[in-house]
């Protein structure tokens, strides 16, 4: 690894302080009322500092957005190495999953704000194209599983309509989606929704299971597959959150 720079070392750590703080003032505040100079007086830089690293407050936005996904990339990634066949691979990606959401509520309404061509067209390029690479990189890891479990004969997709692909596009919409209005105010008791991360866990099994992706949840059981990943894979972040 590259070792950096004082300097870089400085460039990196003043970022990760204007970051911190536009976090903040985002989930406090909301986007409407982010702005460079009240980022600028909170990290005591001038605004041109503030510049110096993102080119408005749509860049900035995007770059919190960045910084998150790369978490959620980093939890996938440990969660597609879980010690287990396919199927319980997958599940160790939906408790990251749902551990990064508990994490960072507020990236579900930044991600809706990011991907909108107001935002997109006043990032600057390598940003832009940073974050739809890191996009892709969250497919590639579930679609690598799906392929494994293709490999070792645990799953058979049908071959016209169906493609690893999109199994794992349709189980990160189902995530997406269902978290998405967890952030709202959506009253998911008045739904008839008392519990929406076991609501997520269960559907998410129920499409396995009706993909015939073995072994079958009346087979085996996954919710103590979710509490080996928790125990063997994220402790730390488990213990952050009290479980």
């Amino acid at each position: 690894m590259k070792t950096l720079s004082r300097k870089q070392r400085e460039i990196q750590q003043r970022e990760g302080l204007i970051l911190d703080a536009a976090r903040e003032m985002l989930l406090r505040e909301g986007f409407g009322k982010l702005s460079m100079d009240k980022v600028a007086r909170a990290v005591e830089y001038s605004k041109g500092t503030i510049y110096q690293h993102f080119g408005s407050k749509e860049d900035l936005l995007v770059a919190l957005a960045l910084d998150t996904i790369h978490m959620r990339n980093r939890m996938f990634e440990r969660a597609a190495v879980f010690a287990g066949r396919p199927r319980e691979r997958m599940t160790a990606i939906g408790v990251a999953y749902e551990l990064f959401f508990r994490l960072n509520p507020s990236h579900f309404n930044c991600c809706l704000l990011v991907h909108s061509d107001a935002v997109l067209h006043k990032t600057l390029a390598e940003r832009a194209s940073s974050l739809q690479a890191c996009e892709m990189r969250t497919m590639d890891i579930c679609v690598g599983i799906v392929r494994d479990a293709i490999a070792s004969g645990d799953l058979s997709l049908p071959s016209q309509g169906s493609s690893a692909q999109e199994l794992s596009f349709g189980l990160w919409a189902l995530h997406f989606g269902a978290y998405r209005l967890m952030a709202t105010d959506v009253p998911l008791e008045d739904l008839g929704v008392r519990d929406g991360f076991e609501t997520v866990r269960r559907m998410s099994q129920s499409i396995l299971d009706g993909l015939d992706w073995q072994p079958l949840s009346k087979d085996w059981d996954y919710m103590q597959t979710a509490q080996r990943v928790l125990a063997e894979v994220f402790p730390e972040e488990a213990a952050s959150l009290g479980g």
